[in-house]
């Protein structure tokens, strides 16, 4: 039986998008990788405690850096040449640890929810990246 290009083509794409995404919710989870936080005395990054209203949560990633979790919802951290940590929610305030810098975005936060693209890195709505000159220094 031959197969037809269009349906193999589309049996490629269909792996290739469920391949991609497969490993790439792997490294944002809702979870760490094994129960809390809080079970882990080694991580540096572990803490898992309820705050302003909301638990939130953080562990070391598979290559070490710091996730955090805003009631279940992932959180951006990056990190400062000055040591500290910023989030998308602030980007001009660095916070000594990423439990600080957690802990700010909860209080800036309020009642709203924590948005889906606080988890995204560089997605920007305004296309010149918020330079005055219109283009990125």
């Amino acid at each position: 039986m031959i197969v037809p290009r269009r349906v193999a083509l589309r049996s490629l794409f269909a792996l290739a998008v469920t391949a991609f995404t497969g490993g790439a919710l792997g490294r944002i989870t809702n979870r760490p990788p094994s129960g809390s936080p809080a079970e882990n005395p080694r991580d540096p990054h572990a803490f898992d405690e309820m705050y302003g209203g909301r638990r939130i949560q953080g562990f070391s990633g598979p290559e070490g850096e710091p996730v955090a979790l805003v009631d279940g919802r992932p959180l951006h951290l990056m990190r400062c040449a000055d040591g500290g940590y910023v989030t998308p929610i602030d980007h001009y305030e660095s916070c000594p640890t990423p439990l600080a810098a957690v802990r700010a975005v909860v209080d800036e936060l309020g009642t709203a929810r924590l948005s889906p693209l606080a988890a995204a890195h560089g997605v920007h709505t305004d296309p010149t990246g918020g330079s005055p000159r219109g283009v990125h220094a």
